[in-house]
């Protein structure tokens, strides 16, 4: 596979009055022209893992996904193709219980189930799944965008930008509702780890304005921090801020340790080009908003290094 559009970890936080304008203020502060170019493919890859609706923390939000297609044609791309596999229900279903398909309707752009082929094979370094069908598309992808939002996991810790491109990919079809019928959820983590290893995410943009902590993925407390965006170039680096503000350190999060590991993307940081609100800040913004305790943060008095130092 090809390597992402941009290597350094720029990561944007940021708070808005809501969750579309703090969206586009965090691609702005990213270097945007070098992730999406003029004549891209672009595929937006949405977190719809069920038709709960985005108030419950479940799903991105239609009018956000709707900001995200529009900023993306600003750019003068070839095409846009919203490309998603749900494992809680046929997509389908989903993208018009929840009123994805009036966007797509109204943008004018293309939608791809990737719960369905036709399929090319993704070779994995995976001691279960040696490796899994996706759909053709990957070929034509010049940009791959996460989105999705913030969660607690019962079996992944926190699901974020790489576990939703990781269980977005994989069909249904073979793998099952919800994708456990192979093998896996054997092994959750060092699936993701594989799956991240094989196809980049140019662009992670992680949503708190309705997150999940608890009983995520689908059974959580949704948490309403409204405006609250991380956007990076990084997946790692994304889901690691992200990580944070639930409470864990990248090490908590087996996967993300071992892309950290596999040099994947950046996990420390201090190591990070973090712009708007800084680590601390937005520790604090979650916190109240989830707990009624803007102190229940990792970095209340310094920011910790990898290891809680």
């Amino acid at each position: 596979m090809r390597k992402r559009k941009v290597k350094e970890p720029y990561v944007a936080i940021t708070k808005a009055f809501t969750e579309s304008k703090s969206l586009e203020k965090a691609l702005d502060m990213l270097p945007i022209d070098k992730v999406i170019e003029k004549g891209d493919t672009v595929i937006i890859t949405p977190n719809w893992v069920n038709d709960k609706g985005p108030r419950t923390g479940a799903v991105v939000g239609p009018k956000t996904l709707k900001t995200l297609i529009e900023y993306v044609k600003s750019k003068e791309v070839a095409k846009i193709y919203i490309a998603t596999g749900s494992g809680g229900g046929k997509t389908s279903d989903i993208m018009t219980k929840v009123g994805y398909d009036k966007v797509i309707d109204e943008e004018n752009v293309e939608f791809v189930d990737l719960n369905y082929g036709p399929y090319v094979n993704l070779q994995l370094d995976h001691h279960i799944i040696k490796s899994t069908p996706i759909n053709k598309i990957i070929d034509e992808a010049d940009v791959i965008i996460s989105f999705t939002q913030l969660k607690n996991h019962e079996e992944a810790t926190v699901t974020a930008s790489i576990k939703n491109i990781a269980m977005g990919w994989p069909p249904a079809e073979v793998h099952g509702y919800p994708k456990k019928n192979t093998g896996i959820h054997e092994d959750l983590h060092g699936f993701i780890r594989a799956f991240a290893n094989k196809v980049p995410i140019d662009l992670s943009i992680v949503s708190c304005d309705k997150a999940m902590v608890g009983t995520g993925p689908s059974s959580g407390k949704s948490v309403d921090t409204p405006g609250l965006i991380i956007a990076s170039t990084d997946p790692v680096a994304a889901d690691a801020v992200g990580a944070r503000l639930l409470g864990f350190l990248p090490q908590a999060v087996a996967y993300l340790y071992g892309l950290y590991n596999d040099k994947v993307g950046e996990a420390r940081v201090e190591k990070m080009d973090i712009k708007g609100l800084d680590i601390q800040e937005a520790e604090k913004i979650f916190s109240k908003a989830a707990y009624d305790d803007k102190n229940v943060v990792l970095d209340k008095d310094k920011i910790k290094d990898m290891h809680g130092e």
